[in-house]
């Protein structure tokens, strides 16, 4: 595939058995689950704190990952507002024993800084 991932290299870990259906599939929500936490880590180390998922904005799966496929979980911070954060999060796969890469899910997630009172504060512009 000539396409290449976007984004850092946030979460790389293996799709096992419990993590899918009986044909061997990806669960969606276990991909999901996959995707905020590491656009949750990108918008943490962005805004130096913790965060919030407020917004699924999109997300599309283009193909099935599978039982054995390295998951790799690319986010790219796309926007920034007074306290959130929009985060472009690709998963690709590496197909289990190939050199087979390729992209099975993509979307964009927002996440808002949080202060310790748990309400919305601002993250710092750009520097």
């Amino acid at each position: 595939m000539s396409e290449e991932p976007h984004g850092e290299l946030t979460i790389r870990t293996i799709a096992m058995p419990a993590d899918t259906n009986a044909n061997g599939d990806i669960f969606g929500g276990w991909l999901m689950s996959q995707m905020d936490s590491a656009g949750g880590m990108a918008a943490a180390q962005r805004c130096g704190g913790r965060v919030l998922t407020v917004a699924v904005n999109a997300m599309v799966c283009h193909r099935p990952g599978k039982v054995g496929d390295s998951l790799c979980v690319h986010t790219e911070i796309v926007r920034i507002g007074r306290s959130s954060m929009h985060i472009r999060i690709e998963v690709w796969v590496r197909r289990f024993i190939t050199d087979v890469h390729e992209k099975v899910t993509e979307g964009e997630f927002t996440y808002v800084a949080i202060g310790e009172n748990g309400r919305s504060r601002p993250v710092d512009p750009v520097d």
